[in-house]
């Protein structure tokens, strides 16, 4: 990866996760960019694209599931050895457009109400946070600090995030800041199922009386 103002560092996931595991060390950023990753290649061309045109400094910090933990997990527990006031989570596959974390950067910051950015990935257009830039402080008023709700694995973490995001005026959206995930078999795949089965349950409680809005609650269902 080029340009001095970028940083990268490659964790393994079983240092974070594995009982008796020595972590690495923590990092101090402003804003930390997290990619969980199963093949070194698409992490490492995602990087390299995303820091080259971000037209912001960031520390990235690729993690690598070598111990199937799955995604979400993975930047759960990153997330406990990074001290940064924001924090992008994308995915091995994705693909930026040019200044896209200037540009999230200053959407988010322009409103201290937001907490939770949405780029725009070609699929959900501002409803949902498949790639997400948050506000820390904005995080501790979520789930404690934690980036999703532990227990889901690979997918709706983000979606429970961003109906609780929406209920309550935080979510934030930017067209011009792109992020998308390159994945050409993506709509063929099914979602996990004990993830979608953790969030129909989840969803009737309100995700924990945190989200009333009857409309939301359906809107992923």
């Amino acid at each position: 990866m080029s340009g001095p103002s970028h940083q990268a560092v490659w964790w393994a996931g079983s240092s974070l996760t594995s009982p008796g595991a020595n972590p690495p060390e923590a990092i101090s950023c402003r804003v930390a960019v997290l990619v969980p990753w199963v093949e070194r290649s698409l992490a490492e061309r995602a990087l390299r694209a995303m820091a080259w045109r971000a037209g912001l400094a960031a520390t990235y910090v690729a993690i690598q599931d070598d111990a199937a933990a799955g995604p979400l997990a993975l930047l759960n527990a990153a997330l406990a050895h990074i001290d940064s006031e924001a924090v992008v989570y994308a995915a091995q596959d994705a693909f930026p457009g040019r200044y896209w974390l200037q540009r999230a950067s200053a959407c988010l910051g322009a409103d201290p109400r937001k907490g939770l950015l949405a780029f725009n990935d070609g699929k959900w257009f501002g409803h949902l946070a498949g790639f997400g830039m948050v506000r820390r402080r904005w995080l501790q008023g979520v789930y404690g600090g934690s980036l999703f709700h532990p227990g889901y694995r690979q997918h709706f973490g983000d979606t429970e995030l961003s109906v609780v995001a929406l209920q309550h005026g935080g979510l934030a959206y930017d067209p011009h800041a792109l992020l998308v995930e390159v994945d050409p078999d993506k709509d063929s795949r099914t979602v996990n199922v004990q993830d979608r089965a953790l969030y129909a349950t989840r969803r009737r409680t309100g995700f924990d009386a945190r989200v009333s809005d009857v409309a939301l609650l359906d809107r992923f269902a």
